[in-house]
């Protein structure tokens, strides 16, 4: 077997016709689509929180923070430096925001990719949003956007062949390279 070769021991696709009626019959609140919700914090969410106690910014591995929102680097990363901007105002979906709030999600977010691009210099940058539990977000009451960046060849035989990702820094470690370089870009501004 090389180490490209797909898994032998399972199929590329599994076509399963009979789940969908399993799916149409969840109940209404698993399965009914996003709705706006009224615009209040998110309570007990850890990113409303984070952004409501500036103080803890260190052990939160906050790297950037705003007047509207923070930049900090995720707890459980797929990649060494993976980035989350989000506003301190939390809303479930990005309609849900009006849209002077999505030009400053986008604006955290093009500060991130300008920030890990410097400190990084990383070859790719995977940017996305998980909006709702069923796209995978982790945090489906308060949006916020992953960066995670790619170089070639960092999906290696780890990967591939022991099902394991290495992260080969401490979340301390890369939020202070992260924090010294945010430093010089706040000092050229």
């Amino acid at each position: 077997m090389t180490l490209n070769a797909p898994d032998p021991t399972g199929p590329e696709s599994l076509w399963a016709p009979w789940r969908l009626t399993y799916l149409e019959s969840l109940d209404e609140e698993d399965a009914a689509p996003l709705a706006p919700l009224p615009a209040a914090p998110a309570p007990g969410c850890f990113l409303s929180d984070y952004f409501a106690h500036p103080e803890d910014d260190e052990q939160n591995h906050v790297v950037v923070r705003t007047e509207s929102g923070l930049i900090l680097l995720n707890r459980f990363p797929y990649a060494n430096g993976h980035l989350m901007a989000a506003l301190g105002e939390g809303r479930p979906r990005l309609l849900d925001y009006e849209p002077a709030q999505r030009a400053q999600l986008w604006s955290l977010a093009e500060t991130a990719m300008d920030l890990m691009e410097r400190t990084l210099r990383c070859q790719g940058v995977n940017l996305g949003i998980n909006q709702g539990r069923a796209a995978g977000a982790g945090v489906p009451q308060h949006l916020h956007v992953h960066l995670v960046p790619r170089w070639a060849g960092d999906v290696n035989f780890m990967s591939a062949v022991g099902n394991v990702r290495v992260i080969p820094s401490s979340l301390e470690a890369m939020a202070d390279r992260y924090r010294k370089v945010w430093a010089k870009m706040n000092s050229s501004r």
